[in-house]
């Protein structure tokens, strides 16, 4: 695409502070019919979305999004958030993921060390306050890290759980976009994938471990549950805070356009 059509591209998208609802409704729209990888390498490369970076748990299906990432610029920053709880076979296979693909900008958040210190000292909040110890050891590193970004680039899967059904390619939070390219690929799709690319899994996977967060709530799935049935088992909660389920999927902003 030469500079002129580029310029028209980068015209669709307002130049406010960053962006609003119009700007999701009109990218899922315009790559509505584009495959994962062209729809990647358009934002990557063009700066369709501005500066953008790849939020990975480095859990049971990352491998698939960092390596179509690592395909197009290995240079594209990746956020992972070392909370403290992580299983070590995660903080190893971190390492070991981020070598073999080639990624050059893996930045590890970590929770600041005073504000552990008053809010939990004893370690165990997630055992009275999941909330809580996500908002501390998630939540606010991330906010912290993103300040310089205009977008972020998840690893979300519509089949993952029911609060995720229907989750569309781009949706706004804040004025910030947030861009799901996985939204419409199956659990068919994704273990294509992983054989295809002959790419390594989690250890844990094997375990019946298919969505893996901090060790102390995530627990093994059972036959027929969500994937995501093992995280903050015997809780009210869905997510860690980072995401948010699709409120409503009416909302043409939240429309996924495939």
């Amino acid at each position: 695409m030469g500079e002129p059509a580029l310029a028209r591209q980068r015209d669709l998208i307002d130049v406010g502070p960053r962006f609003t609802a119009a700007d999701a409704i009109r990218l899922n729209t315009q790559f509505g019919d584009s495959d994962t990888q062209t729809m990647l390498k358009t934002v990557l490369t063009e700066k369709l979305v501005g500066d953008v970076a790849v939020v990975s748990s480095f859990g049971a299906e990352s491998a698939v999004l960092l390596h179509l990432i690592a395909a197009i610029d290995p240079s594209t920053p990746v956020l992972f958030l070392d909370t403290g709880k992580h299983f070590p076979e995660t903080l190893a296979y971190a390492d070991a993921l981020s070598a073999r693909l080639g990624l050059t900008d893996l930045r590890v958040l970590k929770p600041d060390a005073a504000e552990l210190a008053k809010r939990d000292e004893t370690g165990l909040r997630w055992s009275y306050d999941p909330d809580g110890c996500c908002e501390i050891r998630k939540v606010r590193p991330l906010e912290k890290a993103l300040d310089g970004f205009d977008a972020t680039i998840t690893g979300r899967k519509g089949f993952q759980s029911r609060t995720r059904a229907g989750l569309p390619r781009f949706e706004l939070e804040g004025d910030r976009l947030k861009v799901n390219p996985l939204a419409s690929w199956s659990a068919a799709d994704i273990d294509a994938y992983f054989e295809a690319h002959d790419l390594p899994r989690h250890p844990l996977v094997a375990d019946g471990y298919p969505s893996i967060g901090c060790a102390p709530c995530t627990s093994k799935v059972q036959a027929g549950e969500d994937p995501r049935a093992g995280r903050w088992r015997g809780w009210d909660k869905v997510e860690c805070g980072i995401h948010v389920p699709v409120v409503d999927p009416e909302d043409p902003a939240n429309q996924p356009v495939f």
